[in-house]
């Protein structure tokens, strides 16, 4: 184990108010937010019309579809996992072509010093 200090960053927290309030970083946050809130209200909206088909909308809901006992709920309730999934992967790909590039070079910069 050792003693020694960790090495101490560029960084100071002055550093960082100013790498908060530049262009880069304000395009960063603008750039998630143009993922996340869409992606976000498209889920919620995709889980309300589940919740509301399953409470209402009984006899649609209850609709044999494949065998005995596949139905359109059973197949909706998967279908909410595959949605899931789908949208990490998006949000996987967007963050590597989108984010992570600007993310990098903000954090080389911040750990150069570069002022």
């Amino acid at each position: 184990m050792s003693t020694d200090a960790p090495e101490k960053s560029a960084a100071t927290p002055d550093r960082y108010e100013q790498v908060a309030s530049s262009p880069e970083f304000a395009g960063l946050r603008s750039a998630l937010r143009r993922f996340v809130f869409p992606m976000t209200i498209a889920f919620f909206t995709w889980y309300a019309l589940y919740v509301i088909l399953s409470a209402y909308a009984r006899d649609f809901m209850g609709k044999v579809v494949l065998g005995d006992h596949i139905n359109v709920a059973l197949i909706f309730g998967l279908l909410q996992f595959v949605s899931t999934f789908l949208i990490a992967w998006l949000y996987a790909r967007y963050a590597d072509r989108r984010l992570d590039p600007v993310a990098e070079q903000i954090k080389a910069e911040l750990e150069g010093g570069d002022q």
